[in-house]
């Protein structure tokens, strides 16, 4: 259970956002670095087991940042802002937050939010 966990209007978690997009490319840019990917969008990329440590520490880094803003962590790089009736849901690289999702849906439920 996140310990800031917090409910977000749709117009706080886009305010949010923008933190969330900047600690999440950081964290995406230190991945694609360490597994000299260059800018391949790998869903879950083969990480040698030499590299392993420091890709859960990247990793972990980057969820342990997005609880402490109160927001929860569904996969990699894919965020949930529950609004208390369902989640605003945003994964890199997604532009802005476009989606939304029952508590029950999970990221196969999602919808478009205009």
């Amino acid at each position: 259970m996140p310990r800031n966990k917090k409910i977000f209007s749709y117009e706080e978690a886009l305010a949010a956002l923008p933190d969330v997009q900047v600690v999440t490319g950081r964290s995406v840019a230190a991945i694609e670095a360490l597994l000299d990917l260059e800018g391949e969008n790998e869903e879950e990329p083969d990480v040698p087991q030499e590299l392993l440590p420091e890709y859960q520490r990247i990793v972990s880094e980057w969820a342990e940042a997005v609880i402490e803003m109160g927001i929860e962590v569904k996969g990699l790089w894919l965020i949930d802002f529950d609004s208390g009736a369902g989640y605003y849901c945003w994964r890199y690289p997604e532009p802005t937050l476009e989606y939304f999702h029952g508590y029950e849906e999970g990221f196969g439920g999602r919808v478009k939010l205009n």
